[in-house]
């Protein structure tokens, strides 16, 4: 049997005394966590282990003896070692020594109970792993993913093993409250073992923290039930709430905020990890907020870029009217409908004007409004890009608006299209059992269904040009937006906290472990470094990334296109969870 010892390297120079650990014996492996120096009371560390194992709920005993030679005389300290074995009894007894001049161990395996075969206590061989304590202690052990070639349930045979040490590691921290330098009866060595690191300016922070929380949380909760009150659910205030990216964006922040000032404890070390990258997100939002929002008011640049703006939308206005003007002569060298044309094109044509006149009238507002815009970003620059998507959704109204005349008129021509087909097919649709059913039309409906049907058709083309123009715009606008909305869902879902310390203390998050041969040598244990493999970026960005408000389309890129060829509306600004047209 091969038994496996891992063993602290904060231990490897410590003096001699009694290696305290836990036993798992499914592995048969012996995880050390400490050793007890000289001089005891055995009563009193009884006690001790005792207190442990009832805070930590882990099986923590005396599992042998640790010898260090360097001084003191090996046969007499060998001899006073083996005779503590029948004050703190275990199954086996392990016995390490670390030889004069630290390059040879011996390890040996004692094992009290009478062997089943009288060759049985030669064949225990000891395979001797040194583990870093304060990285097993400080990381967190990921799940491997599943490998192509294994079965869903499967995993690999190690991966037990190591789960339990990290585990017992973990479990343990009650063990390392005290070192070797208390006054206590009972002296330990562990990672600790210099002091317990702990400092007044963050205890003060951390006692401070708890009352402060309180009262921010109170006051968002306020928030909170301003905010849901029935006035905020009529009608016009509930449909803007629904369709603005800034009101959006401010519920997902309020419920960030909820998040950090609560006061209930991190229940386990993925709530804690949520909250630290919540913490970062809103505080590398903040910051990029306050950037923004100082460059904007240094230079005067808002008044800039408010003399900029209105020119531009009038620039926008008559591109507009050049391209219906355009429509309305020959495009291409088209033959169009010359009626429809004129009739679609005027139309449109007074819109714009409308709409120059709406620009014209905001013109001397426009300053104050980007100054309050600029102002937002005190509160995030995903609340100020939140906002700028809102702007342009507002000026570009009235592209929104072709869209939808030019859609609804092709989607109607397509309907009754597909209407009059079926009529010379003698097919109709069946709407209760929502199929094509068989029917029997008599002459004057076959007469009147061939008209309108060679009506729609040609004029199809004409509505069939204005809708697909109008719906590259819309599409044109959509895609600034989109980008708008990717650079907002970036900031809300980065974990930064995790990528901070994937970068900086790669250890924290471990995705398995390797190990190093240190000594193999025949008649010798050998000896391994187990060293921890950190967690691949992708997979910590998909591990710890936070949940966003962010668009996501439920359709596909074919459904999408089948939406477009038919003149369906599309409304890819709509939140998750919203109901599709």
């Amino acid at each position: 049997m091969v038994l496996k010892a891992f063993f602290p390297t904060c231990c490897v120079s410590v003096d001699s005394g009694l290696l305290v650990g836990r036993w798992v014996p499914e592995h048969s492996s012996a995880v050390v966590l400490a050793v007890l120096h000289f001089p005891f009371i055995p009563i009193q560390v009884k006690q001790l282990l005792a207190q442990v194992r009832q805070a930590s709920q882990v099986g923590v005993a005396v599992l042998g003896t640790w010898c260090h030679c360097r001084q003191e005389p090996e046969e007499s300290l060998g001899r006073f070692l083996e005779g503590l074995g029948a004050v703190f009894p275990h199954e086996p007894w392990l016995q390490l020594c670390r030889e004069r001049g630290g390059t040879f161990w011996r390890c040996e395996v004692t094992h009290r109970q009478a062997p089943a075969a009288p060759s049985a206590p030669g064949e225990d061989q000891v395979m001797l792993i040194f583990y870093d304590q304060r990285q097993v202690l400080l990381s967190q052990l990921h799940p491997p993913t599943v490998l192509p070639d294994c079965q869903a349930g499967a995993t690999p045979a190690s991966t037990g093993g190591l789960a339990v040490v990290f585990d017992t590691v973990a479990r343990s921290e009650v063990l390392f409250r005290s070192d070797r330098f208390d006054e206590g009866p009972v002296r330990l060595s562990h990672w600790q073992s210099e002091g317990v690191e702990a400092s007044i300016l963050v205890e003060l922070a951390r006692r401070a923290s708890g009352p402060v929380c309180l009262l921010l949380a109170s006051l968002l909760s306020l928030v909170s039930a301003v905010g849901a009150c029935r006035v905020f659910r009529l009608w016009p205030l509930s449909f803007l709430g629904s369709k603005l990216s800034t009101c959006e964006q401010l519920r997902h922040r309020l419920e960030h905020l909820t998040l950090i000032f609560s006061t209930r404890k991190a229940e386990n070390s993925a709530q804690l990890m949520r909250k630290a990258n919540t913490v970062a997100s809103v505080l590398l939002d903040v910051a990029l907020g306050l950037t923004l929002l100082s460059w904007l008011h240094g230079r005067s640049r808002i008044g800039h870029l408010a003399d900029a703006l209105v020119p531009v939308a009038d620039h926008v206005a008559e591109e507009l009217q050049h391209l219906l003007q355009w429509l309305m002569g020959a495009p291409a060298g088209l033959k169009m409908n010359r009626a429809l044309d004129q009739v679609l094109g005027r139309f449109f044509l007074y819109h714009i004007h409308l709409w120059i006149s709406y620009i014209h009238l905001m013109s001397p507002f426009v300053e104050h409004i980007l100054w309050h815009v600029g102002l937002s970003a005190c509160l995030g620059l995903t609340v100020a890009l939140s906002l700028l998507s809102d702007i342009i959704a507002l000026l570009t109204f009235h592209i929104y608006c072709f869209y939808v005349y030019g859609a609804r008129l092709y989607c109607l021509k397509i309907h009754g299209l597909s209407s009059l087909w079926r009529l010379f097919r003698g097919k109709k649709w069946n709407v209760l059992r929502q199929r094509v059913d068989s029917c029997s039309y008599d002459l004057d409906q076959l007469f009147i269904g061939t008209l309108l049907f060679t009506i729609l058709l040609f004029l199809l083309p004409t509505t069939a040009l204005y809708y697909l123009v109008f719906t590259l715009l819309r599409l044109l606008v959509v895609a600034v937006q989109g980008l708008i909305h990717l650079l907002v869902d970036l900031i809300n879902s980065l974990p930064l906290y995790s990528l901070g310390l994937r970068l900086c203390r790669p250890y924290r998050l471990a995705a398995g472990v390797k190990f190093r041969v240190l000594q193999h040598e025949a008649g010798r244990p050998l000896r391994l470094l187990m060293q921890i493999n950190p967690l691949p970026y992708s997979r910590v960005m998909h591990t710890y990334r936070l949940p966003s408000c962010g668009c996501h389309p439920k359709d596909s890129w074919g459904a999408l296109c089948r939406k477009l060829f038919f003149g369906e509306l599309i409304y890819p600004w709509r939140q998750r969870g919203d109901k599709q047209d």
